[in-house]
């Protein structure tokens, strides 16, 4: 069988998209701007939803019940990204992490700072799972996921 070759082409793709956030992710990002994490509540399951999702993924009922919770959380796992990757959100080395926020049933994913990185070893170590965290907010707010600019640990 002749060996097949493969041949690659580089090009850049922009792909640039627009949508509607909807009632209730305008009204979680509302409260990001505000300093808050709001999260809601399914009435069937009882589990505690953040971001706030307008129905349960679990029952498929509609949410209505809002609650603010704590920017305390503890770390469930977490990546070390050092690796450099064309469309990368920031350069590596970064860590996204899976945050149990306090009152919260479902894993949050944020990044994670207040790490040192440049021995990814010795985050490592630092990074176990159930370390405590509080989310470090921007000074400046705008309504985005980046009003949180990461979950440092808790000393």
């Amino acid at each position: 069988m002749p060996e097949e070759r493969l041949d690659t082409i580089a090009e850049t793709v922009a792909l640039p998209y627009t949508w509607t956030t909807g009632p209730t992710l305008a009204r979680f990002l509302e409260g990001l701007k505000e300093g808050k994490i709001l999260a809601t509540r399914c009435p069937q399951c009882r589990r505690v939803l953040v971001p706030a999702r307008h129905f349960c993924p679990r029952c498929f009922v509609d949410t209505e019940e809002w609650l603010e919770l704590s920017d305390r959380g503890r770390l469930r796992t977490y990546t070390i990204v050092n690796y450099k990757y064309a469309g990368q959100p920031k350069p590596p080395p970064y860590v996204i992490g899976v945050i149990d926020l306090e009152g919260a049933d479902v894993g949050f994913v944020h990044y994670v700072g207040g790490i040192d990185l440049t021995d990814i070893d010795g985050a490592a170590r630092k990074l176990e799972p159930g370390l405590p965290v509080k989310a470090v907010w921007q000074q400046e707010r705008h309504g985005r996921i980046s009003d949180i600019n990461h979950f440092a640990p808790v000393s």
